[in-house]
């Protein structure tokens, strides 16, 4: 499976320290290799998968799509406001 990255989740990995990118990169390896990790979200979110992961006792959640043969990154970020950044992301993109 192959990973395509949305503008806010290159954005986001690109200003974090290499520890946490390279946690990132563990985690996006995990979730391409079984696409089904993530929770199924409802509503808005119907089609969107959300994987949770800590690093450093932080939790953050990546939101992703399967899309065929590829799984699509939308974001990545902790928990405060990160669903409603997320449908507002879709709507202006989609």
């Amino acid at each position: 499976m192959n990973g395509l990255y949305k503008p806010p989740f290159k954005k986001f990995v690109k200003k974090q320290s290499r520890a946490f990118q390279l946690a990132i990169e563990d985690e996006v390896e995990g979730i391409t290799d079984n696409p089904v990790i993530g929770e199924v979200k409802s509503g808005d979110l119907a089609d969107v998968r959300i994987h949770k992961f800590k690093f450093h006792g932080q939790e953050y959640l990546i939101a992703y799509k399967i899309d065929g043969d590829d799984a699509v990154f939308y974001m990545i970020g902790t928990h405060e406001n990160f669903y409603r950044d997320l449908k507002q992301y879709r709507k202006e993109v989609e």
